[in-house]
Formats: C-alpha cells, sequence, structure tokens
C-alpha cells in the first residue's frame, strides 16, 4: 500500500511534509518548523504523530520538535553529526542507516553542503526522496558549512536516481530558482515551458512542490552542472541573483 503524504505550508515559505502508512497506522512529520500546523494536520486526519524525522539542525526545520514530541510523545530521528544542535534529538543517523514507517523503509544519505551534517531520507523502492534543504525544485541549498564539491557530489548522487523519484523539498523557492535558471540556459526548451507552469500555480497560490528527478535533470543548473567548478560558478551565481 503506497504511503500518504501531505504538504503543510509554515512559516514564510517552508513545507512540513506529513507522511502516514495506512496499513500500519504510523504517521512521520519531516522536517517541522512549527508544531501547531503539523499537529492540526494530523488531527484532521485522524493520525497521530509517532515520528519525527529531521535533515538537518536549522530552527526552521526543527523548531517543531520539542511542541510535537510533548503532544504526542513522538521519536525523535535526524543526523548524529547535528546532535549537539538539535536538543531533542533522540536517535541519531548517518550513511548507511535506515529509517522506517510500517514496512516502508528509507535509506539515509549523508548530503553535506548547506549544513556540516545534513541527511536525506530516501525510500528506494517507493521512489521518493525528502531532500530538505539539499534539493529544490530548480535549486540547491546554499554552501552555509559545507563546500561545492560536496554539494556537486550530492547533484552527482541525486541525478543517478530513477526518474520517477518523487522528491519532496522544503523550501517553496521554485519561482526565483527558476528566473535564475533561465540566465543560465535561456534556450532550454524544457525549462521555458516549466516556467511558464510554475508562474501560472503561484500566480493562483499553488505550491509547485513535489517535483520529481526526471523534471530536475530536464530543468534544475545545479543537477546539469557537469563539474565541480561550473556547480560553483552557478551557486555563486544564484547567491547573487536578484
Amino acid at each position: 500500500m503506497a504511503l500518504e503524504i501531505r504538504r503543510i505550508p509554515a512559516l514564510t515559505d517552508n513545507y512540513i511534509w506529513l507522511i502516514h502508512d495506512a496499513a500500519s497506522g504510523e504517521t512521520v512529520v519531516v522536517d517541522p518548523s512549527e508544531a501547531e500546523p503539523a499537529l492540526a494536520a494530523a488531527e484532521a486526519r485522524g493520525w497521530t504523530i509517532g515520528q519525527v524525522w529531521n535533515t538537518h539542525w536549522h530552527p526552521d526545520h526543527t523548531g517543531g520538535n520539542a511542541g510535537i514530541v510533548a503532544a504526542t510523545g513522538a521519536i525523535v530521528t535526524g543526523p548524529e553529526a547535528e546532535r549537539a544542535r538539535i536538543a531533542t534529538l533522540q536517535r541519531g543517523v548517518g550513511e548507511g542507516d535506515t529509517v522506517q514507517i510500517g514496512d516502508h523503509v528509507a535509506q539515509v544519505l549523508e548530503t553535506p553542503g548547506h549544513t556540516a551534517g545534513h541527511v536525506v531520507f530516501h525510500f528506494a523502492d517507493d521512489r521518493l526522496l525528502f531532500s530538505g534543504d539539499t534539493l529544490f525544485a530548480m535549486g540547491c541549498g546554499r554552501l552555509f558549512e559545507g563546500t561545492a564539491a560536496q554539494m556537486f557530489a550530492n547533484m552527482r548522487r541525486f541525478a543517478g536516481m530513477p526518474d520517477e523519484t518523487v522528491v519532496y523539498g522544503a523550501h517553496e523557492y521554485t519561482l526565483s530558482n527558476g528566473r535564475f535558471a533561465l540566465t543560465v540556459e535561456p534556450d532550454n526548451t524544457a525549462l521555458i515551458e516549466r516556467m511558464a507552469e510554475v508562474e501560472r500555480l503561484r500566480d493562483a497560490g499553488e505550491a509547485t512542490l513535489p517535483t520529481t528527478i526526471a523534471l530536475e535533470r530536464a530543468t534544475s543548473p545545479f543537477l546539469r552542472a557537469e563539474s565541480i567548478k561550473e556547480f560553483a560558478e552557478r551557486r555563486a551565481g544564484k547567491d547573487a541573483f536578484r
């Protein structure tokens, strides 16, 4: 039975992801910036959150941990490398570890760059990727604690995943990312077509996530970078883009 996934808007442009397995009745919340929206969304569906998964330590991804734990007793899982910066962390994980909801198992992949210990959760069998602040629609995380070489390696890893892999990033940055992408590849037909759809969605107040690996491979300047040097130039360009 497929997992049910719900998008919960939070703060200015964050997305919290709620994962539910009907077969087991288990529910996981990924990167809860705030507790209240996640708890309300679960309660409205008759779900009880039993686990919290954090991709990294930033407060807009962990700010809701304590409130959710207080309300539900949920177990908090996140990067062991960032344990000192996530006060609520109970289970630390790293490369090669797994997390599970019902019978659905996700591999933990270490993806340093945005933060030194960032991880993502990849359900290979279900073709799902919860990418935190490493991979966005047509974008990637800023290099606050890591290097261009590290983030380029992450992009190569994602690019090797199956086309149909659905990507659940944590921010609604797509419009800005796409506008920058057009400065890199102004003649990319797939990108031009995608941006028309993105603009339509945003004008209607609708979300642009999740995305897919196939779509990112066709339109993301970061997934399409062919070398560390090219990636670094594009990341620096996006940092300065207005």
